[in-house]
């Protein structure tokens, strides 16, 4: 019999996605924002300013190949050839690894840009939490950037913290947060903010009798600590917004909501591809100053 393979518990749901009430055959500019973290990459393609399609997929050990992939995927859900592209952005941790692009901005400009479409103009406070790092970031109106503080590059209170909890632990990631509540009460935060020290910790208590549950209670309280401590520097402004993968965890979002004492934007689109819009609304400003590739 065949050796079972390893359940992967960290691995979170791919997806991409087509807006059907669009036709990119009817639009005057295709602009693209391809955003390679170190966790996960996205892809959007925005037709006039207007999200058409987009694929959200875990980063490779190959920056190049993951945009790429990530592109694929999004198209795979049209009909558009890649080469109708009028022009492509590249942001996050790998932008420089886009291979296709026609330059690259900031993750941080991005995600402010790209919370003003997806939240709406009226947010001020983005909280960025990524694969590696976390970022509070103040903004206008129109989405630009007028502030902004990012944590030193740590796993501590990121996605890949959250992956290597969720492993260690033998839950599923995408049922972390729920599970963090079936407690009695929340216990003490896990005292270390590295993960390899936290870890260690986490099975301490395990072994004292705690249950997994409790475990990841205590891990989940950690993080909206840590992050809370990074939002409180840079001050929040109504309204606040998050951006990033750990958007989707209930488990540490809703403990650190209270903390920061206003409520949370809400939005109808996956908070992951934020960076991605942005900087495919980067490109739509330059197509229609004209910057656009020539056909």
């Amino acid at each position: 019999m065949a050796e079972e393979q390893k359940q992967e518990f960290w691995r979170w749901t791919e997806s991409n996605w087509k807006n059907p009430d669009l036709d990119w055959k009817d639009t005057q500019y295709v602009t693209v924002g391809i955003d390679v973290g170190s966790v996960s990459s996205q892809a959007v393609i925005m037709t006039d300013g207007k999200i058409y399609a987009y694929a959200n997929m875990r980063t490779g050990s190959d920056s190049p190949n993951s945009a790429r992939n990530a592109l694929a995927f999004a198209l795979e859900a049209t009909d558009m050839p890649e080469d109708r592209m009028d022009y492509c952005i590249g942001t996050g941790y790998g932008r420089v690894n886009v291979p296709f692009a026609d330059r690259t901005v900031t993750e941080i400009a991005c995600h402010a840009r790209g919370a003003n479409f997806i939240y709406g103009p009226q947010v001020r406070t983005v909280l960025d939490v990524g694969g590696q790092d976390i970022k509070a970031i103040q903004c206008d109106e129109k989405g630009k950037v007028t502030n902004f503080l990012m944590n030193d590059k740590c796993a501590a209170g990121t996605g890949r913290g959250m992956e290597v909890f969720s492993d260690l632990l033998g839950v599923p990631i995408n049922e972390v947060g729920d599970r963090s509540f079936n407690v009695k009460e929340d216990p003490p935060a896990v005292s270390s903010t590295c993960v390899v020290y936290a870890k260690s910790e986490a099975t301490g208590l395990l072994r004292k009798g705690w249950s997994t549950e409790e475990v990841l209670a205590a891990y989940c309280k950690a993080m909206a600590e840590r992050i809370y401590s990074l939002v409180e520097r840079v001050g929040v402004k109504p309204e606040f917004a998050i951006t990033g993968g750990m958007a989707k965890n209930r488990g540490v979002i809703d403990r650190l909501m209270p903390m920061i004492g206003i409520e949370r934007t809400q939005t109808k689109w996956d908070t992951q591809i934020a960076g991605a819009v942005g900087a495919a609304l980067f490109g739509y400003a330059l197509c229609q100053k004209g910057k656009g590739r020539k056909k």
